[in-house]
């Protein structure tokens, strides 16, 4: 992690307070958040792929993701 992505003793503090839920929706945001735009750049680098290979491009990334 660089050292400007590191969280924030207040950032902890809020992230802590917050209902369980509400970290829930986030995390699922963050989630969808970064599946669009792996599909927008695998659209910029294959702009002749139909958009059903990119939905099972970015599936097939997805499910094999590690942290």
């Amino acid at each position: 992690m660089l050292t400007d992505e590191q969280t924030s003793l207040e950032q902890i503090a809020v992230l802590r307070a917050m209902p369980g839920a509400r970290r829930l929706r986030l995390a699922e945001q963050l989630y969808w958040s970064a599946r669009k735009m792996k599909a927008a750049g695998l659209r910029q680098q294959h702009p002749d792929w139909p958009e059903s290979r990119l939905h099972d491009e970015v599936r097939r990334i997805f499910s094999h993701a590690r942290t």
